[in-house]
């Protein structure tokens, strides 16, 4: 047996420097063969000629000021965005009360990031949403407590957006889940016309729903009744995403194995308890990644409703662009509003992905 001394006295041999951290690294994965190599060179040459020139185009030549002459510039005109931010963001909202429209915008984003934490999920959070729409729909509709009022018809843009998105896929989520059971169901009529009405609706595209929304059903209203064209609209994105969502859920409801509907039975639970106790959570959080995907999907449709003449965040951007002044910078006004739905669908994605592993049990 070797002792204490010999085993201090003996050289300790180290792998090269070549073969670990970032160099070992990169000859691991981006060097370690003729064609990897030869296919990093090409990427990083593409990256090169491509990234540098975005880069000296959209930072270092690029105007900011908002009075100043972009006609003049080489690189982007970012003045059509600090020119007109206030009319992109909020359409036509009186720009002097602007601070009740940011108030409300504020408020909603602190209740989405406090609602991503699961410890704060209690009555109280739902009592917490209830008192805060309340207020958010007050501070931008006004007519009391010496608030100005302003009209449904002047809100636009983020304001616009987030109202169809937010709560037309609040509303879609259990709809669909109804429609999910109620195909599942054994009564004819419910099960007939839970079929009937997925179908319809995943047969023709939101464009179609928004033009009837829009166009037709005012047809069928009595005279002298009038019902706001983003109620309409709101409406159509509701039941569309709604129909879509039941699909997902049916899916995940077939996924589930008989045995779990029998222990239900053996322990005493009715069908309410069974589907509430039991047999939706598990479905649920088996179909959050195509959930999370439809959701998604729907919130960017919401920027359809421009073709009905709503005044959304694209909509206030292209009557922005419709300035002789602003005419031909409209690459840096859409990539403006790109980044604005990138970052809101960001947030769905890894809130989604957040969720997944705090109810991932390992079964």
């Amino acid at each position: 047996m070797e002792t204490h001394a010999n085993i201090e006295n003996k050289t300790i041999v180290r792998p090269p420097i070549s073969s670990v951290g970032v160099i070992g690294w990169i000859r691991g994965n981006l060097l370690s063969s003729p064609g990897n190599t030869i296919l990093t060179l090409v990427i990083l040459s593409l990256l090169w000629f491509s990234i540098i020139p975005f880069l000296k185009w959209a930072f270092l030549d690029a105007c900011w000021h908002p009075d100043a002459n972009c006609r003049e510039a080489s690189g982007a005109c970012w003045s059509v965005i600090t020119s007109n931010y206030k009319i992109i963001l909020f359409g036509f909202y009186p720009q002097h009360i602007l601070w009740r429209p940011i108030t409300a915008i504020a408020l909603l984003v602190t209740l989405l990031f406090i609602s991503r934490n699961r410890k704060y999920w209690n009555p109280y959070l739902g009592y917490t949403w209830l008192i805060s729409l309340v207020v958010m729909g007050f501070l931008l509709r006004g007519g009391g407590f010496g608030l100005e009022s302003v009209e449904i018809g002047k809100w636009g843009g983020l304001i616009l957006t987030l109202l169809l998105s937010v709560f037309g896929l609040t509303a879609a989520y259990p709809l669909g889940i109804l429609l999910a059971l109620g195909r599942q169901s054994n009564m004819p009529v419910i099960k007939t016309f839970s079929v009937f009405y997925i179908e319809l609706i995943r047969g023709v595209p939101l464009i179609s729903l928004l033009f009837m929304s829009s166009v037709v059903f005012p047809l069928f209203l009595p005279e002298g009744v009038s019902i706001s064209g983003i109620l309409r609209a709101q409406v159509a994105i509701i039941m569309f995403t709604a129909a879509y969502i039941a699909e997902v859920v049916r899916g995940g409801l077939q996924g589930m194995n008989r045995g779990q509907f029998e222990a239900a039975e053996s322990i005493g639970l009715n069908y309410p308890q069974t589907m509430r106790l039991i047999i939706l959570p598990q479905a649920l959080k088996i179909v959050i990644p195509p959930s999370v995907s439809i959701l998604i999907s729907a919130f960017k449709d919401t920027s359809l409703v421009v073709i009905i003449g709503l005044y959304d965040l694209l909509k206030t951007t292209q009557s922005t662009l419709s300035e002789p002044k602003w005419m031909g910078f409209s690459a840096e006004a859409y990539i403006f509003i790109a980044l604005i739905y990138f970052v809101c669908c960001f947030f769905m994605s890894n809130y989604s992905r957040q969720l997944e592993k705090e109810l991932d049990t390992g079964l």
